[in-house]
């Protein structure tokens, strides 16, 4: 199953390279309540990669740590836990990404019912971050001009499409089921030690597991503007996984 998987993974991205079909828009995981979001980008987006270096870090894991878990587990339990996995990645992730967009939708409200510098100032950084004001230019003469409606017009023209830009930016790649993976083999393997690629020191895999939850949760909270990796994705991949596992071990131990 690891290798139909692998298999599968870089065939569908080849196809992309190759045909030049733009396969992210059409099967990426959208916002909820996006105009292109469609129920089968929650399975879909798990088989898309958006490069070379995204391809190979998802896929690099998969050959690792999978097929020790498959032999396991067998190759359709061991499916039903990928699957299940990067199910409820996507499923965190648009429950937090929800809970951002809506607070972006309310300061695109808040700017367009009442438009201001400062609530304008207020919405891109939120949206943006700090490096990206929306167009100084635009700002400056908001700023010299708060009450001309000709520019106050244009602001709301940019807020609005910065706004369905975002809430339409497709996420893609295996990495909750990834996540998912590599937390079952620190739970199975706890003792296993492991060789970091750029860090020549062995680390007990419970140990690894655990630095890469901490550090995939600080990244979430911290929640960059300019970062684009679904941490909450990975977080979900972990928390199903914990799951599905503390349930097959009590599956395990059943004698009637």
């Amino acid at each position: 199953m690891v290798k139909n998987l692998l298999i599968l993974n870089i065939g569908v991205f080849l196809i992309m390279v190759f045909t030049k079909v733009d396969l992210i828009d059409i099967f990426g995981l959208r916002y909820l309540e996006a105009t292109d979001f469609r129920p089968y980008q929650l399975f879909t987006h798990m088989f898309i990669h958006s490069g070379w270096g995204h391809l190979f870090s998802n896929m690099f894991g998969l050959f690792m740590f999978g097929p020790l878990l498959e032999k396991m587990w067998g190759s359709k339990r061991f499916l039903a836990f990928y699957m299940i996995c990067g199910l409820g990645a996507a499923l965190i992730y648009s429950g937090v990404e929800y809970f951002e967009m809506e607070k972006l939708n309310r300061l695109k409200l808040s700017f367009i019912s009442s438009p201001s510098p400062e609530s304008y100032i207020k919405f891109s950084r939120d949206a943006l971050g700090n490096d990206d004001l929306s167009y100084p230019q635009l700002l400056n003469l908001f700023e010299k001009n708060p009450d001309n409606k000709e520019i106050i017009d244009l602001a709301k023209n940019r807020v609005i499409s910065v706004y369905n830009k975002i809430s339409n930016i497709p996420s893609v790649g295996a990495s909750g089921a990834l996540f998912g993976i590599l937390l079952a083999f620190g739970m199975l393997f706890p003792n296993t030690e492991l060789m970091m690629l750029f860090i020549p020191i062995p680390i007990k895999a419970k140990y690894f597991v655990a630095m890469y939850g901490i550090f995939e949760l600080y990244s979430g909270v911290q929640r960059n503007p300019g970062d684009h990796v679904g941490h909450f994705a990975h977080l979900g991949g972990m928390l199903f996984a914990f799951l599905i596992v503390k349930y097959w071990e009590r599956e395990r131990n059943r004698f009637y």
